[in-house]
Parts: C-alpha cells; structure tokens; sequence
C-alpha cells in the first residue's frame, strides 16, 4: 500500500475545552491530496501523538470528504481518561473502536411482527395459538 506513506497534515479549529465532560472538543481538517481518504484509526493515532493522549482516550467521527477529493472535516473528542471516554460516549461509538461489544438482537421487522403476535393473544387463554373468534 503506498497510500500511507502519502503526507497528511491535520488542522484542529474550534477547539473547545469541556470540563464537564473532561474532555478536548474540536473540528479537524484533514489535507490528503493524492490520497482518496484517511482511515479513522489513523486519525486516532495521529491526534494522540498531537494531543499527547493515550490512542484510546481519542474518538474521531463525522468526516466528510469535500468535493474533488483532498480534504476531508470531521469532529474530534480527546478524553482526559479511558474512563471518562467509557462514561460518555454513546455505545454504538464504542463498539467501532472496540471498547464494547455489540448487543445482538433480532431485527426491527421480526421484534415488530412479535409484538403484533401478541397482541392478538392478550386477554385469551394461552392454550391454543392464533385461532381467533370473530363477531359478525
């Protein structure tokens, strides 16, 4: 792969220091000409050594690569500890860095279908399955 040796520079703006959530926020700019884009794993690397954090306490997220290619802006947090990044940050963020594992459940369709299943069922005894008595 020669695509990572190509240069990239990263500009933070916006920076944003949120006590609160003890954390570093801010807007990344990254430039990579003659290189379709930068993998956030990367990025991660890259920010950490910037921001002397451990790879771990950084979540990069909503890159946008602009038009023509060359230039892509996505946002930034820099978490004062592992901790902190497990307290606050969403679960599904967490699953794409591998700090969590995702909960396995059946699909919208099927839990919808089960639901409306039941639903025919309340009230009756549970004895039989579906046979319904209509009124006429």
């Amino acid at each position: 792969m020669a695509d990572r040796e190509q240069p990239v520079t990263l500009r933070t703006r916006k920076f944003l220091r949120n006590a609160l959530l003890s954390r570093k926020q801010m807007v990344v700019d990254v430039l990579h000409p003659n290189r379709a884009n930068v993998s956030k794993d990367e990025l991660r690397g890259k920010l950490s050594e910037l921001y002397k954090a451990n790879k771990d306490q950084v979540m990069v997220f909503g890159f946008r690569t602009q038009y023509g290619g060359g230039k892509s802006t996505g946002f930034a947090l820099v978490y004062d500890s592992k901790d902190a990044l497990k307290k606050f940050e969403p679960h599904y963020r967490l699953v794409r860095i591998g700090e969590a594992a995702k909960i396995e459940k059946a699909s919208r369709q099927q839990r919808k279908q089960r639901k409306n299943r039941a639903k025919t069922m309340r009230g009756t005894a549970k004895t039989k399955g579906g046979s319904k008595d209509k009124k006429k």
